[in-house]
Order: structure tokens, then sequence, then C-alpha cells
């Protein structure tokens, strides 16, 4: 199919099944049933085998209509695109439809309080007993972990092979009674991540995903889409406007609860957008040195957009470039956060300690500077991004290693 002929198909199929006076999950069945909920995957399993191009057409036309899509806030992408990569059929056919019409949520059990960014290392044990793997240990930075119905979880099944030979990558059930949920509170006043504690939790033998001892290989995956995510804005959904209708009523409630953890990732970012309207309103745009730092800003970031736009045209060209390319946006991110971070200090000056309504721009100045150093953290320090830069894109040698050998004799942090 052509772009017209793409077009004009989903246009007429949304003309005959769409209805904002459905519920939710009832047109999300359909959506499903129609292959229109994601396009680019495969036929088979509930899309229609188009390329990302041809799918944000169809996006196009769903945005044109007004027609809420499949769900997609939260973890839960993750977890899809890692299944679809990496996932058996049966597990494809059991989890991706529930992801797509949102009635299961999901989580990403990664990151450890012992291994930090150093996701080899982690500790948590599964063992198979009994055809189940009973799974001890704890998890953190758990994004959504407390409305999360399943999670996406990396865990060590064999401690005498090499750290990255012995993990293996299974699909864990939330609501059992072996997992604890607990919340972390940010400096910043936020509430968005949680620790998650599991003690003899089970997982069906079936939910392992890419055989025992591959889960380093599954992560990569889950990982190229989390760092891509890093370079993306994200927003309170496609639909715009007054809507009326029982799907537009519910769709903006499942929108509140996935991105309430996600309401300062702009903060984050550093708000570049908020730069130069602040200092035209106070002044410091007069400031040769001040404009000098503007202009390096903006700079870096339109730069890093037009990175990121042609590493998108190679993914969709087919290459196989999405790791390097995300830890280049990850980076990008940090660095163009920092210096975000160091304008907005030099426009405000010590104003920029207060929070408040009656602090700059109603405390978003301050809780800015106070969220940045975030970016450098969360999903791969910058320090693991310069790693993977170097290796895979430069091709420089890689770096001397202490923790080679069996996991159980390398020194870990076990404070």
């Amino acid at each position: 199919m052509n772009n017209d002929e793409i077009r004009k198909a989903v246009g007429s199929w949304l003309d005959d099944n769409w209805s904002a006076d459905m519920s939710l999950v009832e047109w999300r069945d359909i959506l499903v049933d129609g292959g229109w909920a994601a396009p680019h995957w495969p036929e088979e399993f509930f899309g229609r085998g188009f390329t990302q191009e041809q799918a944000a057409l169809v996006s196009d036309v769903f945005t044109e209509k007004g027609a809420v899509g499949a769900a997609h806030a939260g973890p839960r992408r993750l977890a899809a695109e890692t299944i679809l990569a990496q996932g058996s059929d049966t597990q494809k056919k059991r989890y991706l439809r529930p992801i797509l019409t949102g009635k299961e949520a999901w989580c990403q059990l990664f990151s450890e309080p012992g291994s930090g960014s150093d996701l080899a290392g982690a500790s948590t044990k599964a063992e198979l007993i009994d055809g189940r793997w009973i799974v001890n240990g704890q998890k953190v930075w758990t994004t959504s972990a407390h409305h999360a119905d399943y999670g996406i979880l990396l865990a060590r099944t064999d401690w005498d092979l090499p750290k990255h030979q012995g993990l293996s990558y299974f699909l864990i059930n939330m609501r059992q009674p072996g997992v604890e949920v607990r919340p972390l509170r940010q400096m910043n006043g936020h509430a968005s991540f949680n620790e998650v504690f599991m003690t003899d939790a089970e997982v069906p033998s079936e939910d392992l995903i890419g055989g025992q001892g591959n889960g380093w290989a599954v992560a990569a995956t889950t990982l190229s889409f989390e760092r891509r995510g890093f370079a993306l804005s994200r927003s309170a959904g496609e639909i715009k406007g007054a809507k009326v209708g029982r799907v537009y009523d519910e769709y903006e409630a499942e929108l509140a609860v996935a991105n309430e953890p996600y309401t300062w990732y702009p903060q984050r970012q550093g708000r570049v957008d908020l730069v130069v309207p602040r200092a035209i309103e106070t002044g410091a745009i007069k400031d040769p040195q001040v404009r000098q730092e503007i202009a390096r800003l903006i700079s870096m970031s339109k730069g890093a957009r037009l990175a990121s736009a042609a590493a998108e045209q190679k993914r969709r060209a087919g290459t196989n470039e999405i790791i390097p390319a995300g830890s280049i946006g990850k980076l990008a991110a940090s660095v163009i956060a920092r210096q975000a971070a160091h304008v907005h200090t030099m426009i405000t000056g010590a104003d920029a300690m207060l929070s408040g309504p009656d602090s700059a721009a109603q405390g978003i100045i301050a809780e800015t500077l106070i969220s940045v150093p975030a970016i450098s953290i969360a999903g791969g320090t910058d320090e693991i991004q310069r790693n993977i830069i170097a290796e895979r894109v430069l091709g420089m040698p890689k770096e001397l290693r202490s923790d080679t050998g069996p996991f159980r004799d390398i020194k870990r942090n076990t404070s």
C-alpha cells in the first residue's frame, strides 16, 4: 500500500468503527482486532507489518479523526517491544494484547541498591524449584511499580558464570504475595520511583524470556528502547481540545495515572523552552555573557534534535544502530540539561534557590535545578553511555576489567 492508500484505508475503517461513546477497553479491543493498535507490528501479532513511517501516517489519521489509540504511556512500551522482539509466540499472544488495550500495566525491575548502573552486577536471585522460578532480592528506582500488574525482571540464575552470562530475563506478576512495593520520596518533592522487595516470589517456567542465561542480551533490547526515549518529549497524549464521550473520559483518567510519575521530567531535561522568555523577562538578555551561554544551549539542543532525527531515519531504513544511537541521545540530553541549569542560574541568580508560588516561574526554576542531576543517572549514567559510545560507535579498545570470572567471586557492594 502506498501512503495515500494507507490514509484512505485507516480513515475508512475509523469512520466505520470509531465511537466516543464506547468504553476505552471496548474500543481498544476493536482497535486490536482491526490491526491498527500497533500497525508496525507483524500481522500475526496484532499489527499490519507496516514500516515506522507508514505507522506514523496511521497515527496522523487517528489525530485528525480525534480517535484514541492503543495504550502507550509508562513502562508498558518497554515491556511490549521487548516481548515482541525476544519473546516466544506464546508469550506474545498472552501479554501483548492486554498491553495494547491497557488492561495490564507494567514496570521495569532492573536497578539494584548494590549495583547502580552496573546492570550486569544484579544479584537478585532466581532458582528453578519444582518447575517454577523462585525469586528473592531487591530492586530500586522502579517507576510505577505501585500501579503495575506485571514487571520485566532481570535476575541471576547462575552464580558460577561470569556476571553477564549468569543472568536471565523474566515476566513477573507484581500482584502476588511475595512482592512488596515501597515508594521513594525525592528531593524535588515527587515520589515517582519505588523500591521493590521480592521474597520467594514465583515465576512460571514459561515466563522466562530468551532462555536461561540469555538475560543480558534480552535486557539490551529493553535498554535500547529506554535510552531512545530520553531524546523524546513526553506528552499528555495525542487527543487535544474539547472531547466529549466516555472513551475520552476514561482515556484522560488512564493518562493521569500513567503520566503522574513523569510530571517533573520536563524539569529534569532543563526546561530549555523557558530560557529565552526568562532572559527577556529579567533583563538578563542584555548581558553578552548570558547571551553567549544561551546561544550555546540552543545550538546544542537543535544539534541533538538533528542527530536524533538522523538516527531515526537509519532505524526506519533497517540499520542495526539502536543501542549506540540511544546512548548518544541519552548523553546529549544530560549535557543539554546541565547547560540549561547553568543558564537558568545565570539568569535568576540567588533567587533560583527559592521555591514556592512566589519564586522564579512559580517554583519551576528551583525544581529544574534539583531535578537536572537525575538525567545523568537514570537509564545508565553518563559514564556508562561514554563507554558504549567509545567501544561500539568509535571502535576503541575495551577498558580493563576487574570483574571477570565467576560472579560469586567478584567483590560487590553489599552494605
